[in-house]
């Protein structure tokens, strides 16, 4: 169950500058702890204190924001792309 992480720039001194992470699961959330697991501190970059995405974090299943679908319960079929996009100031 290889789902494929796009990890961005702020991200990428977790992963050893890698930009993209294979990892296993079967939701967001899922693949998140795999993600946690193999790279220590993640999660606590994009989860806040209660174990929700970050206001200023979004995270994609293919091209849908997972915010308008099942959060952190939405399906990742295999061979998927789950993107983590965050937010960026501007004016």
């Amino acid at each position: 169950m290889s789902i494929t992480v796009r990890v961005p720039t702020t991200l990428r001194t977790l992963t050893a500058g890698e930009a993209e992470i294979a990892v296993d699961g079967g939701t967001v959330a899922e693949v998140l702890d795999n993600l946690e697991g193999a790279h220590p501190g993640f999660k606590e970059r994009i989860l806040d204190d209660e174990g929700g995405l970050r206001r200023f974090v979004n995270v994609f299943v293919s091209d849908d924001d997972v915010r308008f679908l099942d959060g952190l319960g939405t399906p990742v079929p295999t061979g998927e792309t789950l993107s983590i996009v965050p937010a960026v100031a501007g004016g």
